[in-house]
C-alpha cells in the first residue's frame, strides 16, 4: 500500500466533489449548521475549480495506490493589524475516507500542505475544527496544534428556543 499526497488538478474535480460530499454528510450529521457556514459555495465544483487555481490556496489530494482517498482545502490569511498582519496558513477543511483513516493519508497530506506553507515563509497555522469532532481535534493535537478559540453561535429559530417559559425568572 503506497500512500501519498499531492497538489491537486483540474482532473480531480470529480473525486473532490464526490470526497467533499462525504465530508458534508459527516459534519452535518454533526452540526446541521456546517454547511451554511463551514462548507464550500454551492455550485461545489465550481468552489474547486476556483481553489485550485488561487494562488493563495491550497488543495491537497491523499492517495492509496494512486485512488484520491482524502483532500485538505488550505489558505493563506492576514493577522489583525495588532498581530502585525502576518501570514498565517489555515486548514480549511480536512477530510478522509472511513476505510482510509489510520494509515497515515490525513498526516502524509497535513505535512504536504505546511511545507508548502513553510516555503512560502509562513510559520504560523490554523485548522478549523468542528466542536465534538474529537477525532478531528486529536488529529491535528497530535501535529503540535493547540486550541486559542471556539466560535460561539445561536439561532433565533423557533425550534431552537429554549423549551420552558423562563419569563418571571430573570
Amino acid at each position: 500500500m503506497k500512500v501519498a499526497a499531492r497538489t491537486a488538478q483540474p482532473a480531480d474535480l470529480e473525486s473532490l466533489v464526490a470526497l467533499y460530499r462525504r465530508l458534508e454528510k459527516e459534519m452535518t450529521d454533526l452540526h446541521p449548521m456546517w454547511p451554511r457556514t463551514d462548507g464550500l459555495a454551492e455550485p461545489v465544483r465550481e468552489s474547486w475549480a476556483k481553489a485550485i487555481t488561487e494562488p493563495a490556496t491550497q488543495v491537497v489530494v491523499g492517495e492509496i495506490d494512486a485512488v484520491p482517498v482524502g483532500f485538505i482545502l488550505a489558505v493563506v490569511e492576514v493577522s489583525l493589524p495588532q498581530a502585525g498582519h502576518e501570514e498565517i496558513g489555515v486548514i480549511r477543511l480536512v477530510f478522509t475516507e472511513h476505510e482510509a483513516r489510520e494509515v497515515g493519508v490525513a498526516e502524509v497530506m497535513r505535512d504536504t500542505v505546511l511545507e508548502e506553507f513553510r516555503r512560502r515563509g509562513i510559520t504560523k497555522f490554523d485548522a478549523h475544527v468542528l466542536p465534538g469532532h474529537r477525532l478531528a481535534k486529536n488529529f491535528f493535537e497530535a501535529s503540535g496544534f493547540s486550541a486559542r478559540s471556539i466560535v460561539m453561535h445561536h439561532d433565533d429559530h423557533p425550534t431552537t428556543r429554549p423549551s420552558r417559559d423562563i419569563r418571571g425568572l430573570v
